[in-house]
């Protein structure tokens, strides 16, 4: 049966299908959304409550373990951690990624509505969830700054116009606003006026909650009218409050503003941010796990122009971080290496046809086969990304093999003077089962990649099926409309005249000199082979083991952190510092920086700054460069620490740590976690394979313990829970009234004031009502010592929990790294209930280690079926793949020499090149096979003329899938990084396989072709016998 017969008599109708073909892959395009890779979030869900005043210690006890006890039964929970601070509790639910976002969400509501009822009852707010990952960095920074407007209004302009309807957009996971300037009354009490005037800070809490209500108070209805009823029941002005009376003392009115100054300010003082240096309110959108960053990105960019309309004249909105545009330049670069690929593999046809006309027959089957994957990618659901791309990429070389092999057989029998459409028909009959042979077995080396789990199969599904896809329709190409081209635009081929032979004539008569010496000597060749497979283990051995290529996205991270005692002015002068510092680089654009404790940030010692640097066109240093150079320039800086990563555009981690890598231990008891912590700190730190190790362990921070004497307090009649409260109004920020308007609500702040609280002195002017009525000092019924006491309380699984993060030392690879890791493990002790667990990257690189053997063992034995189905052997498959440890080989030996890991795109390299360099086999073993059967050649006669008669179109497909792939190798710019181990594998392994394959595999196919047949002869001597003894 010839496939191609009714393809290559009906030109038209093959025209107009391939034409329909085209304009298909022409329309998606377009449609197409663009991603820096596919989307392969987790669905994560985090839960904040808020609580001003609570101790980490109070926060954890009453707010964070009550939520953990009700989120921690929902099904398809992968991983619970939380974070409890001063007045911040956040839970972070990382779920399988087998779950639903929406069903998540359902489960997440119904256990905050379970746990309502054990929360206190003067929250501020009950706890609110975003369907965000904190790990995923903003995908855009908004600076808004005014030189009129005070912070507070400008806040109050950007909440009410611009947060809530970007909280609206479509894939928008979370609107933050930094800087904490949330418009607020605040009420600071001056306590020694108000013990001179012989109340307590409670008296003036209770007035001001008792002079504010907004309640419904009816209306009239009479025979004609309707009439509603209102009242001033609302203070909204600082004047307002100023003049609220809190008592009659002789006659005389004791109004608050003769105990308190009261004023226009923000809701939280011990929050800050700033564009640069300049104090600012920062915007930050998060996306929503599993949105595109680019179309996220375009609809708010939609958006603003609006929404920045409507601010005031004096309001300037600027846009510090754009994540986009290095996605955008990374699929905008591996476009032009695209197109780089495309010309190369067309070079190199044309090189070895040396003609225009020849040249357009398979060349035309690269651009007709991706454009036509576009439109399958478009129906997948798959968009435009670095990882499709590259896949595109790869293909270029890939597609084209087909083609080359087809026209090659049709030219051979042009050579011998058939007519052309005879020479197509006969041609395109003879190869069509080697075609095909070639394109399944190619695509079955993929399909291992469909079935991993993960985020790696996930990762790499769309890579797989674009590839798979673009392979396909290659070879339908191949069998359609390259035989027809064949049959009208092939040249007439004359007979060569005598005379100098052309170079490619000189390399096959060389090739067959050098072939002829291999025969001759095929047991030392057998023991090349066989040494090349212990080359293979030895080189998978020392190459060092790494997971995803270190991204330069234009944009690093830094958490910053101080003494753990440091006071908030202290930490924002030395954060400013540390930005002024920052911003002398060269290659930084500008930074945004904020402290204080808002979710983000979990304490008042730490902050955060997102370093933009310039576009990769106006600067030579990578990230990791510009990254030593920034550390080794504040390194001098006193009293502030700053780690710093780049940010990734793959983000499997569900926090932000201090450094790229990180894991994490737990157990009950929280001080035996800690002395583990500093043991397991110590070893890690003096092991040179790690560098910048830390964690989130603070345990260090100033307490004032407050210890009551209940029988004091008894025979005063002073309960605790009057203590606590006096304590909450006058050191807590507390909110003890709520402005409604039409707009927003505002909150009243009550406190001491700041400049008399300077430290626990402060205590001995705190004054307790007695239920007579009379001031009592504190100090009377209580005692105040001052101790240590834990800033932040992390928990995993409802246990106490500390995050170490670390980097890799120079030269290290994250393997070497977990190794280290394990060692100083068993080195220190560290006991079986410590649990210790990889998180984010470290641990998918730990199951993707497990993986990687068994993907390739997969790949090797899909082959290996997929072969002895199409040949109707067990043999000749082997034959075919003996192709492969030169590959891998020439693959590792390729990461050494360029001293790169072997990554996950490393490994997925391998993995085609075991699909490719089989090609070589399968020519070579197909026309052997036919030589014998048809031809009567003996077996070293017919490998030989085989090998022969396919060097020109092995060389040919292997060195265009080498020009594809160099394009990869040689890349620059965004995105760079994630490109160049798939070229570098792909070229080194094409190399070395095309050089020793042309020699292994005749001498493979001789050996088993021989111990066949001494198996053969070995049953029919033995039957011999058996059947002499019958007869006798």
């Amino acid at each position: 049966m010839n496939i191609s017969r009714p393809f290559i008599l009906r030109p038209v109708a093959t025209s107009l299908l391939m034409l329909a073909l085209l304009l298909s892959g022409i329309l998606t395009w377009r449609m197409l959304p663009v991603a820096a890779l596919p989307q392969v979030d987790y669905p994560i869900i985090q839960v904040f409550t808020f609580y001003p005043g609570a101790s980490p210690d109070v926060t954890a006890r009453t707010i964070t373990a009550p939520l953990e006890r009700r989120l921690g039964q929902i099904p398809g929970l992968k991983q619970m951690s939380s974070s409890s601070s001063g007045g911040a509790s956040v839970i972070t639910l990382q779920f399988a990624l087998t779950v639903d976002l929406g069903v998540a969400e359902q489960e997440v509501q119904s256990a905050l509505s379970t746990a309502s009822s054990l929360l206190p009852n003067d929250l501020p707010v009950p706890p609110v969830y975003r369907k965000v990952n904190p790990a995923d960095a903003p995908i855009l920074t908004l600076a808004i700054t005014s030189a009129e407007l005070p912070l507070p209004r400008v806040y109050d302009l950007v909440d009410t116009r611009m947060a809530q309807k970007l909280a609206q957009v479509s894939g928008v996971g979370l609107v933050s606003l930094a800087g904490g300037q949330r418009p607020a009354i605040r009420v600071q009490v001056n306590p020694g006026a108000l013990a001179t005037a012989g109340l307590t800070i409670e008296n003036v809490r209770s007035a001001i909650a008792s002079a504010n209500a907004n309640q419904a108070k009816g209306s009239f209805d009479g025979p004609f009218r309707s009439t509603l009823l209102d009242a001033n029941d609302q203070i909204r002005t600082v004047e307002g409050y100023r003049q609220l009376i809190l008592a009659w003392q002789d006659g005389a009115a004791l109004r608050l503003g003769d105990v308190a100054t009261v004023e226009n300010g923000a809701e939280d003082r011990f929050l800050a941010a700033w564009s640069g240096e300049v104090p600012a309110i920062l915007l930050n959108i998060q996306r929503q796990p599993g949105a595109n960053v680019i179309e996220v990105a375009d609809r708010v960019r939609t958006l603003l122009p609006q929404l920045s309309a409507s601010l005031p004249a004096s309001v300037e909105v600027s846009v510090l971080t754009d994540r986009t545009q290095s996605i955008r330049a990374s699929v905008r670069d591996v476009q032009i290496e695209l197109l780089f690929a495309i010309a190369l593999v067309v070079a190199v046809t044309f090189a070895f046809l040396g003609n225009a006309r020849t040249t357009i027959i398979p060349s035309v089957v690269v651009p007709l086969s991706l454009v036509g994957t576009f439109g399958v990618i478009y129906l997948a659901g798959f968009s435009i990304n670095n990882l499709t791309l590259m896949a595109l990429t790869i293909a270029t070389g890939f597609v084209v093999d087909d083609a080359i092999v087809m026209l090659e057989n049709i030219a051979r029998h042009r050579e011998k003077g058939m007519p052309p459409l005879q020479a197509a028909l006969k041609g395109a009959s003879e190869i069509s089962f080697t075609l095909v042979s070639l394109t399944l077995s190619l695509v079955a080396v993929l399909i291992p990649l469909l079935f991993m789990g993960d985020v790696v199969g996930r990762l790499f599904h769309e890579f797989a099926v674009t590839l798979a896809i673009a392979i396909l329709i290659s070879l339908v190409i191949s069998l359609t409309l390259t035989p027809m081209m064949s049959a009208r635009m092939l040249p007439a081929l004359d007979a060569k005249e005598p005379g100098k032979p052309g170079l490619l004539d000189r390399l096959i008569a060389r090739y067959g000199i050098w072939l002829d010496w291999v025969l001759a000597h095929r047991t030392l060749t057998m023991a090349v082979m066989l040494a090349t497979l212990g080359l293979t283990a030895i080189l998978y051995i020392a190459v060092p083991k790494g997971f995803f290529p270190v991204q330069d996205s234009g944009v690093i991270q830094v958490v910053t952190e101080a003494p753990q005692s440091i006071s908030f002015q202290a930490m924002a002068e030395r954060q400013q510092a540390l930005a002024t510092r920052i911003l002398q680089d060269p290659d930084v654009a500008n930074l945004s920086s904020f402290i204080g404790v808002d979710g983000s940030n979990a304490t008042l010692n730490s902050g955060r700054m997102l370093i933009n640097l310039k576009p990769h066109t106006d600067r030579n240093a990578s990230v990791t460069e510009i990254i030593a150079r920034l550390r080794d320039t504040v390194s001098g800086m006193v009293g502030i620490t700053a780690w710093f990563q780049p940010v990734q555009e793959l983000t499997i981690e569900d926090r932000v740590s201090r450094t790229q890598y990180q894991f994490t231990l737990s157990h009950p008891d929280r001080d035996i976690l800690a002395n583990w912590v500093e043991r397991m700190m110590d070893g890690l730190q003096a092991r040179p394979e790690l560098a910048d190790v830390a964690n989130n362990l603070m345990n260090g921070g100033l307490q004032a313990y407050v210890e009551i004497d209940r029988d004091a307090a008894a025979r005063l009649g002073i309960d605790t829970t009057n203590i606590v409260s006096v304590l909450q109004s006058a050191f807590g920020q507390r909110q003890i009234a709520t402005m409604f308007t039409q707009a927003n609500q505002y909150r009243v702040i009550l406190e001491v004031d700041p400049a008399q609280v300077q430290g626990p002195e402060a205590l001995q002017d705190v004054f307790i009502q007695t239920p007579g009525g009379q001031p009592v000092p504190l100090l009377s019924v209580a005692r105040v010592s001052q101790r240590q006491t834990p800033l932040l309380v992390s928990h995993q699984a409802q246990f106490p929990a500390v995050t170490i993060s670390f980097n890799l030392g120079a030269g290290v690879s994250l393997g070497a790294a977990v190794a280290t890791i394990e060692a100083v493990e068993s080195e220190v002790g560290l006991p079986l209930e410590v649990e210790r667990r990889f998180q984010g990257a470290a641990e998918a690189f730990r199951a993707s280690l497990t993986n990687t053997l068994w993907l390739i063992l997969a790949a090797v034995v899909t082959m290996y079926i997929v072969l002895g189905v199409l040949y109707e052997s067990t043999i000749h498959p082997i034959t075919i793949l003996s192709t492969l440890p030169s590959a891998t080989v020439g693959a590792l030996a390729a990461l050494l020499l360029t001293d790169r890991p072997l990554d996950l795109i490393a490994v997925i390299g391998i993995v085609l090149l075991i699909g490719l360099v089989k090609k070589n086999g399968i020519m070579m073993v197909d026309f052997a096979l036919e030589a014998q059967r048809r031809q009567g050649l003996s077996p070293r006669d017919a490998i030989h003329r085989a090998a022969m008669l396919r060097f020109r179109p092995i060389l040919m497909t292997t060195l265009a899938a080498l020009f594809g792939a160099l394009p990869l190798m040689l890349a620059s710019g965004s995105g760079a990084e994630v490109r160049q181990p798939l070229g570098i594998v792909m070229v080194g392994g094409l190399l070395v396989s095309q050089v020793l394959t042309l020699f292994t595999t005749p001498v493979v196919y001789l050996f088993f072709d021989g111990l066949t047949r001494g198996r053969g002869t070995g049953r029919k001597e033995a039957a011999e016998p058996a059947t002499e003894t019958g007869a006798a």
